[in-house]
């Protein structure tokens, strides 16, 4: 029998792991949340509760109404007031006063709760390029319950055979590089007159970012919109361009130098009547100061990147094949963690239940970035879906009440996430190719064929 080494006992990892076991209550403070949005004095399903209980559904996403609050009265977490139902056990398993309380949640309260969650796992990594934080954005969709209000919301695609029939909601993405933690995400409409696009979503994201980080993306942003706006919020901006945007932009540029497969430019940006058009918001005067980096990676694969940061065209290359790292994370988000498959039938229960799929995927983010450092290595070399597969089995199966109990499991539970290991390949490459699209239809009456004519 092969015994696993186990991570040896130690009182500051300890501490940690008792500040991991309070992680919701000592670290984000989820009675913060009791303070800023309160409710009667009797109130059982307090702010804090309910974000609790909002968490625990999407960490579990089999888990109904009736699951989570059964598992609140088992579990019976610190965070319940002192209720004389709660003392005498008396708590009803009834799902009704749970599901008003989600209702009765106040969206700010959920906001502040991600938003804490996050900033917290991004401000424990280490920044990835010179002392500055990198973040990838990019954007994908969530096919939603086919409600009237979501559909209003959110319309469905629709073709010369008319409207389909599920609402579909546009996300704007934003992981920080080095953790892979993520930022509040920014929603739209996908189609309909409300329609939007990814870059018009960009701006909340910039303003939740640490100051001074850099804001990478593929060439769908590669715009002078997106590059003054990031500069504009204090960032940095390594942006693809497509080739015939980079060459109207070399035309009027200064070579600075030349080289075989490296050629470099220094320009000043400033909008084209085109840009105006599109984004009449930009200021008079709006000009930068960029570098055109052409970077030839093999005889099929030019990078043709915009920046006003001043690192030399490799690094900027080797940063930029990273990029590809926010196509993974989302597909943790929404493949792994579920999060593509969110029950809410109204638009408000859909942000709040997004925000705690965010929480959720957050947590196992930091639970991943503490494996990493007890195996030295960075956290995306260990498989997310391995680590959430470990995080489930010895922590979520059972729900620990006591610091000690906590610590222990959560020791084992480390002590396998840390060989939770991606293999090492360097130099590899594969074709990209799309996942199978999951079904949408699940839990709704199917539409029966047409009689035959």
């Amino acid at each position: 029998m092969v015994i696993r080494p186990e991570v040896p006992i130690d009182a500051k990892r300890d501490a940690e792991f008792d500040r991991a076991f309070e992680f919701l209550s000592r670290v984000v403070d989820l009675r913060t949340a009791d303070r800023l949005h309160p409710v009667g004095d009797n109130a059982v399903y307090t702010t804090s509760v309910v974000l609790w209980m909002l968490v625990y559904q999407r960490m579990n996403p089999d888990a109904s109404l009736e699951a989570a609050v059964k598992e609140l009265i088992r579990a019976q977490p610190d965070l319940l007031p002192d209720n004389k139902r709660v003392r005498e056990g008396l708590l009803s398993s009834n799902t009704g006063s749970y599901s008003q309380a989600r209702k009765r949640l106040p969206y700010q309260a959920a906001e502040w709760f991600t938003n804490q969650v996050s900033q917290s796992l991004i401000y424990a990594t280490k920044p990835s390029l010179e002392g500055r934080r990198v973040f990838l954005i990019d954007g994908t969709t969530i096919t939603l319950a086919p409600t009237p209000k979501l559909r209003e919301a959110f319309p469905p695609a629709s073709n010369q055979h008319g409207q389909a029939v599920f609402p579909v909601a546009l996300l704007t993405m934003a992981h920080e590089l080095e953790s892979g933690a993520a930022l509040i995400p920014q929603v739209g409409a996908m189609y309909g007159e409300n329609a939007v696009s990814e870059t018009s979503l960009i701006h909340n994201l910039l303003w939740q970012m640490p100051v001074r980080s850099v804001v990478m993306a593929d060439s769908g942003y590669g715009i002078f919109a997106v590059a003054h706006e990031a500069s504009s919020a204090g960032h940095a901006f390594v942006l693809r361009l497509t080739k015939q945007r980079f060459n109207a932009l070399k035309r009027k540029a200064r070579l600075v130098s030349s080289g075989d497969r490296v050629n470099v430019w220094s320009h000043v940006w400033v909008p084209s009547k085109d840009d105006r058009k599109s984004h009449p918001d930009i200021p008079e005067n709006a000009a930068l100061k960029i570098t055109l980096h052409e970077v030839v990676i093999s005889d099929t694969l030019t990078l043709w990147l915009v920046t006003d940061l001043t690192s030399d065209s490799d690094t900027l290359a080797d940063l930029y094949k990273k990029r590809v790292d926010i196509e993974i994370d989302i597909r943790n988000f929404k493949v792994v963690l579920d999060a593509e498959h969110i029950r809410a039938r109204s638009v408000e229960m859909f942000f709040k239940e997004l925000l705690a799929s965010i929480v959720s995927y957050n947590l196992v983010t930091q639970f991943r970035r503490q494996a990493a450092e007890l195996a030295n290595v960075s956290p995306r070399r260990l498989s997310f879906k391995r680590t959430w597969t470990t995080f489930r089995v010895f922590l979520l199966s059972e729900m620990h009440t006591d610091a000690a109990n906590w610590r222990k499991q959560y020791r084992i539970g480390l002590t396998y996430a840390t060989m939770d290991k991606l293999p090492n390949r360097p130099g590899r490459n594969y074709e990209r190719e799309a996942y199978w699209q999951t079904s949408k239809s699940k839990g709704f009456k199917k539409r029966k064929p047409p009689p035959p004519k």
